[in-house]
């Protein structure tokens, strides 16, 4: 038991980032000097902790003052639909609308349709990520009420902020396969299992579970230890 933490802390401690995420198993033998190289996998599914959604709507006409109001009343129907679901305020971020003028653009002046149109987005950044996914599921009822919205899913990005509370435990899960891995090897080549001679960490990689869990994330490490044999 001891030994195994002790390595875990060797490898978080003082030895180079690098590698290629692979699985547990044997990586490389040296007849001549007696060493083994094996590796070991730590893999945890962890819920984001922060959450960051972008509801972009527009509305588009030949007279700026009607869309303009009709911009604002729309931004205030938003607003109370988020808090009403219980958004915090201080979590809403309203963003100055953007005008585009089609006749100032010399590209598409001659083309038809609404010579204006005025585009805002309202972003929600907080780590109550709960209420927030639960609010995207009810973003038809802005629909209903006439509010046209960007429903792209992708509008909203999740994180997780935690890995450093997570690294130290995870080092040692993997540190510990790798060690398992290498005993067996030793065994079977009925050798013994000597000191660490090197031992390398991979990078941390942190990626959703799948596109329809997004606020999931898989965290993934790979330790590389190369040990000593005896005979």
């Amino acid at each position: 038991m001891k030994g195994w933490k002790l390595e875990a802390l060797i490898i978080a401690v003082g030895l180079f980032v690098g590698g290629k995420f692979i699985g547990d198993g044997i990586q490389s033998i040296t007849d001549n000097t007696r060493t083994i190289e094996v590796r070991g996998l730590a893999e945890r599914e962890v819920k984001a902790d922060k959450v960051t959604w972008n509801i972009n709507f527009s509305s588009s006409g030949n007279v700026l003052s009607p869309i303009y109001k009709e911009i604002k009343n729309n931004e205030k129907q938003i607003v109370e639909f988020l808090k009403s679901n219980g958004i915090q305020e201080k979590d809403i971020y309203i963003n100055p609308p953007t005008v585009y003028d089609r006749q100032s653009d010399r590209y598409m002046s001659t083309e038809k349709g609404p010579r204006f149109n005025i585009s805002q987005t309202i972003t929600i950044s907080t780590n109550n990520v709960d209420v927030v996914t639960a609010t995207i599921k009810k973003q038809g009822e802005l629909l209903e009420n006439g509010i046209i919205i960007d429903t792209n899913p992708y509008n909203t990005s999740y994180e997780f902020t935690g890995l450093n509370d997570i690294k130290p435990s995870m080092i040692e899960e993997a540190t510990k396969g790798a060690r398992e891995a290498a005993e067996k090897f030793a065994k079977d080549s009925e050798s013994d299992l000597g000191k660490i001679k090197t031992a390398r960490q991979g990078q941390f990689s942190i990626e959703d579970r799948d596109q329809n869990t997004r606020y999931i994330k898989k965290v993934r490490v790979v330790t590389y230890v190369n040990y000593y044999l005896k005979d």
